[in-house]
């Protein structure tokens, strides 16, 4: 009985040393779609002569001790030689690790022991905010939504408010598979316009270093300042309605001025009836060698003619010559007034008298 416990404990005390001269490391890796996956079996066994790597069972790549490594048929697999640990060490490496490549990684020393560790797959995908920046008064309920799609596993999505966090019970989210195991997220958020802000939507998983986050701007009108009892509008706005409004005035300005230049101009058909009739009554002064009553307009051009009354000098029977009534005619207007000047020229057989009367 004493004979038996003893082979016992040498059997398992050899079979963890064995165990310590190998190591594969890390246990569990994972990787981004396209990168490289890198893992180190080290064992300080010098009596090891071959090492096979294995990937879901199948060999991929050999090593010999005495060789090192063997060419492959698959040229996306490689092997390094690494001194950073006593013994012997190779670094394996998956230059382009597809999700097909997920599963189990086996380092195998020929003869004497194996290790296997767990290698997995994620791929990155896209998130946006939906729409473009927002404009919202102090105290509206702004509504924000976020798309996560192509992401394998279901990625995890977080709000942020100027770089701090949105506690999970301000929004929801929903998700949906795809095909090749694809996942697309969809969160809502609403958020209550304090003051303007950053809001950020990140969306990652295990084996992306920091978070995909995109971005809005969420602008406050007439937001208050804590910094003291001011109140100010934000520049932006301010800047905008002064535009609005000074392009507003000088477009008034303007209207009017065409306007009142318009309007102070005299139309072609005005200037020549003046003409026409400041010539008309200079012919007349001049005819009548009297004074035009400036007050008197024509409606039309006029155009004056001399006329001559040839009229005979009647005389009663106790011998007075009388004068005739003055006769006038014109070719284009009647005389309307009798303020305004007549010219007619009478004569006789025997003498000739010109009046002229005012």
């Amino acid at each position: 009985m004493d004979v038996f416990s003893l082979l016992v404990l040498l059997l398992s005390s050899r079979i963890q040393a064995v165990g310590a001269q190998m190591k594969l490391s890390p246990g569990t890796l994972t990787v981004l779609r396209g990168e490289e996956a890198r893992l180190t079996c080290s064992t300080s066994n010098t009596q090891w002569t071959v090492m096979v790597w294995l990937m879901n069972g199948t060999s991929v790549l050999t090593i010999s001790k005495e060789i090192g490594v063997l060419p492959s048929i698959n040229p996306n697999v490689m092997a390094e030689k690494s001194s950073d640990s006593q013994g012997d060490s190779w670094v394996f490496v998956l230059k382009n690790t597809q999700r097909h490549n997920q599963g189990q990684v086996t380092c195998d020393l020929q003869g004497i022991d194996r290790k296997t560790a767990s290698l997995f797959v994620q791929e990155k995908g896209s998130v946006r905010v939906i729409g473009e920046d927002k404009l919202a008064f102090k105290g509206q309920l702004v509504p924000f939504e976020c798309q996560a799609a192509g992401w394998y596993p279901q990625p995890t999505l977080q709000w942020q408010v100027n770089n701090k966090k949105v506690s999970q019970g301000e929004y929801n989210i929903s998700s949906e598979e795809l095909g090749k195991s694809l996942f697309n997220v969809t969160s809502n958020l609403n958020f209550t316009a304090a003051q303007s802000s950053n809001v950020d939507c990140l969306a990652s998983v295990s084996a992306l270093p920091t978070p995909l986050k995109s971005s809005v701007r969420l602008t406050v009108v007439a937001e208050v300042v804590q910094g003291g009892d001011d109140c100010k509008v934000p520049v932006a706005v301010t800047a905008s309605l002064s535009a609005v409004l000074l392009l507003l005035l000088l477009c008034i300005c303007t209207v009017l001025w065409y306007r009142q230049r318009t309007q102070a101009k005299p139309s072609p058909q005005e200037t020549i009836r003046f003409d026409q009739s400041v010539s008309g009554r200079s012919y007349v002064a001049e005819a009548t060698r009297g004074k035009v009553n400036l007050g008197y307009s024509s409606e039309g051009p006029t155009v004056l003619q001399k006329t001559t009354c040839v009229l005979p000098l009647k005389s009663k029977s106790d011998g007075v010559p009388q004068v005739p009534d003055v006769v006038s005619s014109s070719s284009s207007q009647s005389l309307h007034s009798e303020n305004q000047a007549h010219v007619c020229l009478e004569k006789s057989s025997k003498n000739v008298r010109r009046i002229t009367t005012v």
